[in-house]
């Protein structure tokens, strides 16, 4: 069994926040289209390419990425109401997505626009705690088995057996136990937070077959996959396979465009100062 990387497993520990608001490997709302910045954010399956599952995708690219230049970055990024954002957890999410962003544009020689980047993943990180605040405020706080739950949902969603080697996989990589535990809390906090401030609906199978032939015509156009070792696209696996997972990422989706409407109200009734 392919074992995802630390940063694929940490993308979805923390996927419901990182389109709009959250941080960890996620992309603003203009960009997400384009960089995949949430797992599970409104991107179509990839087609089957024999790992993992139908919808694995490799970290490709044998270049070696470039690095991220933090040199500029202050001590204190930013305070939201009274609550500081270190240096520390500034670097170690947008070196993740410097380094994504890096790979995904090796293919066209661009460079990577550090402080268009670094301004981005900085009014993340505030929307993040914005949201957490509001969840504390709200009383919603995580228990044991919750996030026990929320562990074994994201092993399902890696093909993985268990919330055990879930951990596991994450403690190969340099997560301890109480990191990964402490992001997932984060994770069914804000889940839990989102869902009672907005109103997600489950898609009905008729959406979920739209968007499935959307897909089958955008890969049959060539949109989106690199073509295999004969020249040809890959085919997208069937409906059924992708259907559980193309539901999850139209209510991550919703998740996440809800998350940005809630954390811009909490803004805008805040004190925020970024430091950048």
């Amino acid at each position: 069994m392919k074992v995802p990387s630390s940063r694929t497993l940490r993308r979805t520990l923390a996927a419901l926040t990182f389109t709009a608001a959250l941080a960890l490997t996620g992309c603003s709302d203009d960009q997400a289209a384009s960089s995949g910045g949430s797992d599970a954010g409104g991107q179509p399956p990839a087609a089957s390419d024999g790992g993992g599952g139908p919808l694995a995708g490799g970290e490709g690219g044998a270049q070696q990425a470039p690095e991220a230049d933090v040199s500029d970055v202050p001590d204190v990024v930013a305070t939201v109401n009274g609550q500081e954002i270190t240096k520390d957890e500034f670097i170690s999410v947008y070196e993740s997505q410097f380094q994504q962003m890096a790979m995904q544009q090796q293919t066209t020689g661009e460079e990577v626009d550090e402080a268009a980047l670094k301004d981005q993943v900085a009014n993340q990180l505030v929307d993040n705690q914005l949201l957490l605040q509001g969840a504390t405020d709200a009383g919603i706080e995580a228990t044991d088995a919750d996030v026990d739950a929320t562990l074994e949902e994201i092993a399902q969603q890696n093909g993985l057996g268990s919330a055990d080697e879930v951990v596991s996989a994450l403690e190969q990589q340099g997560m301890s136990e109480e990191d990964v535990r402490k992001d997932a809390a984060s994770q069914f906090t804000l889940t839990t937070f989102i869902e009672q401030e907005s109103d997600i609906q489950e898609p009905t199978d008729e959406e979920l077959q739209a968007q499935y032939d959307q897909l089958v015509e955008q890969q049959s156009q060539g949109g989106g996959q690199q073509p295999q070792g004969d020249g040809q696209q890959p085919e997208v696996p069937p409906f059924e396979e992708v259907k559980e997972q193309l539901a999850q990422q139209t209510i991550t989706q919703q998740q996440n465009e809800a998350a940005g409407t809630i954390a811009a109200e909490l803004r805008e009734a805040g004190d925020v100062t970024i430091n950048l």
